[in-house]
């Protein structure tokens, strides 16, 4: 069983999946690590040297592969859920928590990050603010579509949003342990 963290960047799936896959006992992958890992260089060079259409057969593929295994907790990058036979694999995999922030949240963490800008290319020529709402209203049906939980983060700690999480699970997951 995999659980697949999913979300706009910012939103907190990776430190969350961490949290969450200590307290389960479980591995934990962040996809774009898994990516940067397999093609020798950041998201924003493969996006900057191959294109997006390289970059996102290549997330296709390594997502997959993880989900092939078990008992692993997957941080997926934020458009990772743009592919319908991803979002599939996901939903068989096991639970699909979507992780929900405000707008004004996500633009305050990626603006505060400086390894965002260095590791992930901006999706749009719009500023950050106008392109999360842009990317956000494009993406949101497919966030809808993939999940299994949903979790608003908004006002909560990270490890506030972690043990949400655990308590949204499904029985044969927490008992598991």
């Amino acid at each position: 069983m995999v659980i697949t963290f999913i979300g706009y960047r910012g939103c907190g799936k990776s430190t969350v999946a961490a949290l969450l896959s200590a307290r389960l006992g479980w591995a934990c992958v962040d996809a774009d690590d898994a990516i940067e890992s397999r093609a020798g260089c950041s998201i924003s060079e493969i996006f900057a040297e191959r294109g997006e259409p390289v970059f996102r057969e290549l997330e296709r593929t390594v997502i997959a592969e993880l989900l092939g295994r078990e008992r692993l907790v997957l941080a997926a990058g934020g458009g990772a859920i743009l592919a319908k036979a991803t979002r599939a694999g996901m939903r068989s995999a096991g639970p699909v928590v979507w992780l929900q922030a405000p707008v004004e949240d996500l633009s305050r963490r990626i603006s505060g990050d400086g390894s965002t800008a260095l590791r992930r290319p901006q999706l749009t020529d719009a500023g950050v603010t106008a392109e999360i709402e842009s990317v956000l209203t494009a993406r949101e049906p497919l966030y809808r579509d993939a999940a299994t939980i949903v979790i608003d983060t908004a006002g909560r700690t990270v490890e506030d949003v972690a043990a949400a999480v655990y308590d949204a699970l499904p029985d044969e997951v927490t008992k598991d342990q």
